[in-house]
């Protein structure tokens, strides 16, 4: 079993709490019960967000992506970085089935293929070198705690964000030597509140003592590797304009939704003014913006295929101190035939989909800087996550 130095106290306070009745047995079976009941305590929340996190199978299959960050200096930025990343990555686990079993809150709504943008679980996908989440967060059912949506497509009503957030603790500890960035946005069209209690949730999950150990405290800039390594970086894509006063504890990189152009192709966001330090963003979200209804498959993809690798291009000659974020992603688009994010990571017939047509692009131009690259139904081709790395 893995040892988790910074999860010991958790452990303990767990296994005290719960045996403060057995004051009067013995040490050593005060002991034994100790730390089964840590142990299951700990199980209890695995489980709990395994919908959304999935179980750690381990490296022994990932050995060239498990730990890839350790071949690289600690000095090196985290902007000169190529790193892999997982577009609305809680979406893993979204099928017709586990929609038909949520309808009770959620009424009926489109099919699961128009949500489903990931087939691997976090878990998983960091073991297979993914290092940059897209985490899509509002009410779970009853407003009392933090969960996972993708627009109306409620993803695991018990799980909470704290519990996904403990097995990322976990997968850390046992891999030191790595650093993974969480992308988080209060999703829109899921048809919760978005108030000041939501907003005083969340902040209460990223700043309780555990999560100070685990996220890199710095705020409003992304540093070297060696101080990100153990941790994560949040990247956050919400205002905390509706949290009360008082509460002004900050350890981001603010990438907020005012000054984040909508489906822009090349979005240039400031987000550390004195240090004029950018993020230039790729979110060509819906290429029907630029297509015709009616174009077909291959000139949907075209289009973003164009404007996913201008942007890498850009990534790759200017600018080279600076963020590139790159969404080679795309949402449902309702037309005839339809447009979903799997047709548009991996096509369909005999028409090349996004990954299919990345992967040699990535290998012809290996070397160059790419920055953060997030990807849709990433496993389905073969050598993609090591391309963008550069391995």
């Amino acid at each position: 079993m893995h040892t988790l130095p910074r999860l010991l106290p958790l452990i303990l306070v767990i296994g005290t709490q719960l045996l403060e009745p057995m004051a009067q047995s013995t040490d050593s079976s005060v002991s034994s019960s100790h730390a089964y009941l840590a142990q299951q305590a700990l199980k209890d929340i695995g489980d709990r967000a395994a919908p959304i996190s999935g179980v750690d199978d381990g490296c022994v299959r990932y050995s060239k992506t498990c730990d890839w960050m350790g071949k690289f200096p600690g000095k090196t930025k985290l902007v000169h970085m190529n790193i892999p990343g997982t577009h609305d990555t809680a979406t893993w686990n979204y099928s017709d089935a586990t929609q038909a079993s949520l309808i009770r809150y959620t009424g009926p709504i489109p099919p699961a293929r128009m949500y489903r943008c990931q087939e691997h679980s976090i878990l998983q996908s960091l073991n297979e070198g993914i290092r940059m989440f897209d985490l899509r967060v509002a009410y779970n059912p009853g407003n009392d705690t933090l969960g996972f949506h993708h627009s109306q497509a409620l993803l695991a009503p018990t799980t909470r964000v704290e519990d996904v957030f403990f097995a990322l603790y976990k997968w850390l500890d046992s891999h030191p030597t790595e650093a993974i960035l969480a992308s988080i946005k209060y999703e829109g069209g899921s048809g919760t509140p978005e108030d000041s209690a939501f907003y005083e949730k969340l902040y209460n999950v990223l700043n309780s003592p555990l999560a100070q150990k685990y996220w890199v405290q710095t705020n409003g800039t992304l540093g070297t590797l060696g101080e990100a390594r153990g941790k994560l970086t949040l990247l956050r894509r919400f205002s905390w304009d509706k949290l009360p006063v008082g509460l002004e504890k900050r350890f981001d990189i603010p990438l907020t939704p005012d000054v984040w152009t909508d489906n822009g192709k090349n979005i240039e966001l400031v987000y550390n003014a004195p240090l004029k330090q950018v993020a230039y963003i790729e979110d060509f979200y819906d290429a029907s913006a630029d297509i015709a209804k009616g174009s077909g498959t291959a000139a949907y993809i075209d289009a973003k295929f164009n404007a996913t690798t201008a942007h890498l291009t850009q990534a790759a000659t200017k600018n080279p101190d600076q963020l590139y974020i790159n969404f080679a992603s795309a949402a449902y688009i309702s037309d005839t035939p339809e447009m979903t994010p799997q047709i548009f990571a991996l096509g369909v017939d005999t028409t090349q989909g996004m990954n299919q047509r990345l992967l040699p692009w990535l290998q012809s131009h290996k070397g160059q800087r790419f920055g953060i690259i997030l990807l849709d139904f990433y496993d389905a081709v073969p050598n993609l996550v090591e391309a963008v790395i550069g391995l």
